[in-house]
């Protein structure tokens, strides 16, 4: 694999696209990747119906993943390679919300809040317990953190603008938490079968424990179409966490004169820019639009179909990206750190459901 196909979410980690996205030189940039993507995306499609108890999207990040280690992409595959996995997976979140209503988003939000509350305390305060122990630095440590306990890479990147973090500690807590991703996805629809977890308590599992958007989605898809939408609304609420976070952390950094400059106005707009992307507004427009009934039915029966096959191409292309090489660069402390955060939140995301109740 190309070094240039990077994970999602990490492109542009500390500024703004240039490019025009919308001009035909740029389109054309992404014919490779996204065709490659469609191949995989048609095969595990094909798969999935074949075998529903796996379900297309986790053939398609693994055929993925295992293409990487026979086959070296070209560097001209990047661009498709890194548009489906960002900007196809958030196109069908926003399509998913055309199948909510306001009433359900305020609902499941309010309700999801002790178990989101109790999985962000586990993951930062287990995180600064842990990277103590195991001596890594603690800005890897930091990220690492917010990455697991709140949305992963948009996480990172946001934390990385207020402690001015290297590109070395970015990359290896992207690394770290794009590992745990996968696994997630792998494992977690397994796991909520075999305890038997309804579809309403595995999308607020997946919601609460799993680390990017795309990977709750994933898992949601692979464990039943009717735990998506839950899930989604959850990693949505969840990511709100970002704003008091990172502000608080910069409040913390220029009271002991460490990053003067990081609570400047400029710093502070990239944060809450790289915490809430325009999709999660587009979400919710979507969800409005839904809430007063101008979407025709037929669209809305089709929804979960495209957006299942959308969310296939988008794990192709997360599968096409990794770099098992700069996994292997993160080192075993970084990894180990993030393998307990990951498994102490699902605990308590689980714990919570059943001392709550929540069916």
């Amino acid at each position: 694999m190309d070094p240039n196909i990077t994970p999602p979410d990490t492109e542009q980690a500390d500024g703004d696209v240039v490019q025009n996205r919308f001009s035909p030189s740029y389109l054309m940039t992404l014919i490779p990747g996204v065709g490659v993507a469609a191949v995989i995306t048609a095969i595990a499609t094909y798969l999935g119906h074949l075998f529903p108890i796996v379900g297309s999207p986790v053939f398609a990040i693994l055929f993925g993943a295992i293409s990487t280690i026979f086959i070296k992409l070209p560097s001209s595959f990047a661009p498709g390679v890194r548009f489906t996995s960002r900007g196809i997976l958030q196109a069908s979140v926003v399509l998913l919300g055309l199948g909510l209503s306001l009433s359900q988003v305020l609902r499941v939000g309010a309700s999801s809040l002790p178990v989101l509350a109790g999985t962000l305390l586990a993951a930062i305060g287990g995180g600064f317990l842990v990277g103590r122990l195991l001596k890594i630095e603690p800005d890897i440590s930091l990220l690492v953190s917010v990455g697991t306990g709140i949305c992963g890479a948009s996480a990172i990147a946001a934390m990385s603008a207020t402690i001015a973090a290297t590109e070395s500690e970015i990359a290896y807590s992207i690394a770290t938490i794009f590992t745990f991703n996968v696994a997630a996805v792998l494992t977690f629809p397994l796991l909520g079968h075999l305890i038997g977890m309804s579809s309403r308590s595995f999308g607020l599992f997946a919601g609460t424990a799993v680390n990017d958007m795309s990977s709750v989605v994933a898992a949601a898809t692979v464990f039943s179409g009717a735990s998506v939408g839950y899930a989604v609304i959850v990693k949505l609420t969840r990511t709100l966490a970002i704003v008091p976070l990172t502000v608080g952390t910069a409040l913390i950094r220029q009271r002991r004169h460490e990053d003067p400059a990081s609570s400047s106005l400029a710093v502070f707009s990239r944060q809450i820019r790289k915490g809430f992307p325009p999709f999660i507004l587009f979400f919710l427009l979507a969800v409005v639009v839904s809430s007063i009934g101008i979407v025709p039915t037929f669209v809305r029966v089709h929804v979960s179909t495209v957006a299942t096959v959308m969310i296939t191409a988008a794990l192709a292309a997360i599968g096409l990206s990794i770099r098992f090489d700069q996994i292997r660069r993160a080192g075993f402390k970084p990894l180990a750190m993030g393998a307990i955060l990951w498994v102490l939140v699902a605990g308590v995301s689980l714990s919570l459901q059943t001392f709550l109740h929540i069916k």
